[in-house]
């Protein structure tokens, strides 16, 4: 095997590998030795077959099988014997015209992590953002819950319904003066204002009371599921049996044992820990930006075209994904299309800081344990159907980029955490409008400034960039040497990954394979 390194430009490189026809003949020769035994063809005893029958059997391929394990072996030794740190799969094209017999002529392109100095992560400097949680906040979460809880009592003898009010009704749909099928109820509860009835329904029966009669006039949606009642006119009998107003909530403890708790100090016990929770997560994500921030500030290196290239795409298919869903679609794929060139300067960002993440956790030892790697593996697997787990887990396990993928964001909050502790923190209180104006602020000093339009707060997709500015690339996978493509013979063929890998993944419950995010 011979192996010729023919250009190097920058981080990127090209690899002239030859593997020698004699060498895969040979490899073959020992595949036929190997599988003979348990050929069985009509007329020979069974491990009695001739090598050269096989060979006209199982020629084609033994070949195919033989060329694939000696170009990863190839990849593994050029990878080697040349101390690279591939960014990204390899690009293998098998010359033209190969055939069996033929040396494999190789061309190989890839690209490798930057050689990046020992990051600086002396004279860190974080402020750290609290908010307390006041009285007045877990009062005001204990009253949502109430609201959510409605209870009404019966309304003053009279009272004429009003929006919000409860009314009990007897009704009778009719088309065309004929009952309709699923058009009548009795004793049915509806709250006015609600939508729960079709539109101009619950509007006509405003100002009815007890004991009043009203025939009212309706049209169905044109979209209404039944056939026989889509965009039809249609009339109700109805008849008011009782009016009922909301009745006041009383936050005490048998509101909180009605939810199936003891008291009621033990339910604000549990509002004021989520709301603690909450904004703990604010305040470490306020911090996590600030120290993104330092560290982008203070390193700057070539970053593999490659991975910007897979960051930007991710980056750019989720702000066409938020933008489908606006208002004006084609107005905010307008905007975002402007800016083009900025979220391509995140990505550049992003995939810097994650290669520095992984250079400083690699330097002072922080780690993934295969424990806490295993529980990231059955957390991700119970989003699959039942059938389809064992097969997860198995993909991961065997895939080292798709395990890559699912240790990054834990192994990024641990590096985070270690940078943390290494840093000097004080702390300042403030109010959550604060701390969450200092989360959504566009103060990313190494990204060039986004016109005032992509950061107003009305254009989700321009939110989804911000926190993308804040949030770095996974770290690198471990490089897996590729598989050729299934006909070497092809012109040009290529073999950047192996064959059917995503095949082998299983689609989640309910969910359509989707292509996986960087």
């Amino acid at each position: 095997m011979q192996i010729a390194e023919t250009a190097s430009d920058g981080l990127k490189r090209a690899f002239a590998v030859t593997i020698p026809a004699k060498e895969i003949a040979a490899r073959i020769d020992g595949e036929v030795k190997k599988i003979a035994p348990q050929v069985k063809m009509p007329g020979f005893r069974p491990g009695k077959v001739p090598a050269n029958l096989v060979r006209k059997m199982h020629g084609a391929a033994l070949h195919q099988d033989v060329l694939n394990a000696a170009i990863r072996e190839a990849m593994d030794k050029l990878v080697r014997d040349n101390n690279l740190r591939p960014a990204m799969q390899p690009e293998v094209a098998l010359g033209e015209g190969y055939e069996e017999g033929k040396d494999a002529e190789l061309a190989v392109a890839l690209e490798v992590l930057p050689e990046i100095a020992a990051p600086d992560i002396t004279g860190l400097k974080l402020e750290k953002l609290t908010v307390p949680v006041s009285d007045a906040e877990v009062t005001e979460a204990v009253a949502k819950i109430a609201s959510g809880q409605k209870s009404f009592v019966a309304a003053k003898k009279g009272k004429k319904a009003a929006t919000g009010d409860q009314v009990v009704i007897d009704f009778l749909g009719k088309l065309d003066g004929v009952p309709f099928e699923g058009g009548a109820g009795e004793d049915t509860p509806l709250e006015l204002g609600a939508g729960r009835f079709i539109p101009g329904f619950e509007e006509q029966l405003v100002g009815m009371k007890a004991g009043e009669d009203r025939v009212i006039d309706v049209t169905f949606p044109a979209d209404y599921p039944a056939e026989n009642l889509k965009g039809k006119a249609v009339t109700f009998d109805v008849t008011v049996k009782d009016v009922k107003v909301e009745g006041e909530a009383k936050l005490d403890d048998e509101f909180a044992k009605s939810l199936g708790l003891e008291s009621l100090e033990q339910l604000q016990g549990l509002l004021r820990g989520q709301l603690e929770q909450e904004t703990a997560g604010l305040t470490r994500t306020a911090m996590k930006r600030a120290l993104l921030d330092q560290l982008a500030a203070a390193h700057d290196f070539d970053v593999p075209p490659s991975m910007v290239e897979a960051e930007f795409e991710q980056i750019w298919q989720q702000l066409q994904q938020e933008a489908a869903g606006e208002d004006d679609p084609a107005a905010a794929r307008l905007e975002i299309e402007g800016d083009k060139d900025d979220y391509r300067a995140i990505a550049v960002r992003r995939v810097r800081l994650g290669l520095l993440l992984s250079e400083i956790g690699q330097a002072n030892g922080v780690q993934v344990s295969p424990q806490e790697m295993e529980m990231l593996i059955q957390q991700a697997a119970r989003q699959y159907r039942d059938e389809d787990r064992d097969r997860f887990v198995e993909y991961i396990r065997s895939n080292a980029l798709a395990a890559a993928q699912l240790r990054a964001p834990l192994y990024e909050d641990k590096v985070v955490d270690f940078l943390f502790d290494k840093a000097e923190v004080s702390e300042r209180q403030v109010t959550r409008e604060e701390l969450q104006a200092a989360i959504e602020a566009d103060e990313t000093p190494a990204v060039a400034a986004k016109p005032a339009k992509a950061k107003n707060a009305a254009k989700a997709p321009a939110k989804k960039a911000a926190k993308a500015e804040a949030e770095p690339a996974p770290e690198p996978a471990p490089a897996k040497a590729p598989a050729p493509a299934k006909k070497p013979a092809a012109k040009k063929a290529s073999a950047a990954a192996p064959v059917a890998a995503n095949e082998d993944k299983p689609a989640p419950a309910n969910k359509k394979p989707a292509a996986k995010k960087a």
